[in-house]
């Protein structure tokens, strides 16, 4: 005689988040190279896309391509995508056991657009490098030799803990980075840990 089969549905129980909010102050250990897409370079894909004739260039303006690169923040200062630090922290999880990328993106959210960089004010630095066909140019692009930020994170705490989650930063300023030549591009610019004790209480009074 055949097994009467149960057909009930189980509920299914989802615990609630327990969203917190947190800020984590990073340190750099290596300058911070920034490269914004200027607008003259977006124009030019534009005008690449849209199949326009090319017009003469322009004659180079070191002074205002290192301004270009550079995230000017609205009432001053100066400021560096908080994307590049999600990133950062995301890619790092290939280094730790335990947490897969999938699982910290979905975990943490950096509330900014911008993360405010504090300390030395940006100098201009010219490097060769190689584009297209291997055609030698010169980038002029800003440098932050020390500097530090505060980044407002919004966390599921159910998911991961507060320290976790500033392992995962510490882990990123070493293994990957942010800006141009970092670590996770064979650089070594853009590297960062995580300010405790008396550096984050320093940087959180100047906050």
């Amino acid at each position: 005689m055949a097994k009467k089969v149960n057909t009930t549905e189980q509920p299914i129980e989802l615990p609630a988040m327990n969203i917190k909010l947190a800020e984590i102050f990073l340190v750099g250990d290596s300058p911070l190279i920034s490269h914004k897409w200027s607008e003259k370079s977006k124009k030019e894909i534009r005008d690449k896309q849209q199949k326009k004739a090319k017009t003469a260039k322009d004659i180079r303006n070191p002074e205002a391509e290192f301004e270009d690169s550079l995230y000017h923040i609205e009432g001053g200062g100066y400021g560096f995508p908080a994307v590049a630090f999600k990133a950062a922290a995301v890619n790092a999880c290939s280094h730790v056991d335990g947490i897969t990328k999938v699982h910290a993106r979905g975990a943490f959210h950096i509330m900014c657009e911008l993360v405010t960089i504090g300390g030395d004010k940006p100098v201009q630095r010219e490097d060769m490098v190689r584009v297209g066909m291997g055609v030698a140019d010169l980038r002029y692009r800003g440098e932050f030799k020390k500097w530090h930020c505060k980044i407002p994170v919004r966390f599921n705490a159910n998911v991961l803990s507060l320290e976790q989650i500033t392992n995962i930063f510490d882990t990123a300023g070493f293994s990957t980075g942010v800006g141009e030549w970092r670590p996770q591009k064979n650089g070594d610019y853009g590297m960062f840990h995580v300010a405790r004790g008396k550096d984050e209480n320093k940087l959180r009074e100047a906050a």
